[in-house]
C-alpha cells in the first residue's frame, strides 16, 4: 500500500481552498495526477455581517505518494555503498523529491550523484543541506567500520562543480586584494566543506595565507598577505 500525503489549506471559498491544497500537493509530489486527489471539506467558511470579515473555508487534500521503482544495486556494491544508497533514498523520499540516485564506487571513495529537475530543497542555502546530507551519509556508511573508510561525496545536479568554480573566483580575487593592499580580506560565511575548498585553493599561493574565524554557523575564511620570515 502506497504512502499518502495530506495537506490542509484555507481560502475565501471552498474552491479557492481546494486549489491552494492541490498546488501544495503538486509541489510535494511532482507529476501528481489530479484525479488521485481526495478532498475533505473541514469548513465551508462564513461571510461576516454586511460582507465585513469572514471565516475562511478549510479543506484537507490527500493523495498517494507515487511509487518509485527501487534502483537496482550493483552486484558488487559494498556494504558502505548500500548504506549510502539507503540513507539517500530515505531522505529524498521524506522530502518528496523526484530524482534518481547514481553511485560511483572506487577503491577509496564513493560518489553519490542525485539528478532531478528541481533539487534546490536538497541543496539548501549555500549548500548547507547537501553538506548535512553528505555528513550523514558518511556517518552511516562508516558505522561499525574500522580505520579503512571510503570518503563519501554527495552531489546534486552538478552543484559542487558550479560552487567550486564560484569559490575559486572569490578566493582568487580575495588573494589579489590581500596581496595588493596588505590588509586581510574576510569572505562570506561558509560551510566547513566550502571553507576547506578555499583553504586548499590558496594553500600553495606564495603571497597569501588563510585562516578560519568566527563561530558556526557564521564561520568564515580570512585571506591575509603572507608574513615574510
Amino acid at each position: 500500500m502506497s504512502e499518502e500525503v495530506s495537506v490542509e489549506t484555507e481560502g475565501e471559498t471552498v474552491g479557492e481552498a481546494k486549489w491552494a491544497a492541490f498546488r501544495e500537493l503538486e509541489q510535494r509530489l511532482p507529476g501528481l495526477d489530479r484525479a488521485a486527489v481526495r478532498f475533505q471539506v473541514v469548513s465551508e467558511g462564513e461571510r461576516g455581517l454586511l460582507g465585513v470579515g469572514y471565516t475562511p473555508a478549510r479543506v484537507v487534500a490527500t493523495a498517494p505518494r507515487p511509487e518509485r521503482p527501487a534502483p537496482a544495486a550493483a552486484a558488487d556494491e559494498s556494504d558502505e555503498a548500500a548504506r549510502v544508497r539507503d540513507v539517500l533514498e530515505r531522505i529524498v523520499g521524506a522530502l518528496g523529491v523526484s530524482c534518481t540516485i547514481r553511485l560511483d564506487e572506487r577503491e577509496d571513495a564513493i560518489e553519490a550523484t542525485i539528478e532531478g529537475s528541481s533539487l534546490g530543497l536538497l541543496i539548501g542555502r549555500h549548500g548547507q543541506t547537501i553538506d548535512a546530507i553528505q555528513y550523514l551519509a558518511n556517518a552511516i556508511a562508516h558505522r561499525d567500520r574500522g580505520l579503512e573508510r571510503k570518503a563519501v561525496t554527495v552531489d546534486a545536479s552538478g552543484y559542487r562543480a558550479r560552487r567550486a568554480s564560484a569559490l575559486e573566483a572569490v578566493a582568487r580575487r580575495a588573494a589579489e586584494q590581500a596581496s595588493a593592499t596588505g590588509r586581510p580580506v574576510a569572505l562570506e560565511p561558509m560551510t566547513a566543506v566550502e571553507r576547506k575548498v578555499v583553504h586548499e585553493l590558496l594553500k600553495d599561493d606564495p603571497e597569501v595565507e588563510t585562516a578560519s574565524d568566527g563561530t558556526e554557523p557564521n564561520r568564515y575564511v580570512v585571506v591575509s598577505a603572507r608574513r615574510s620570515v
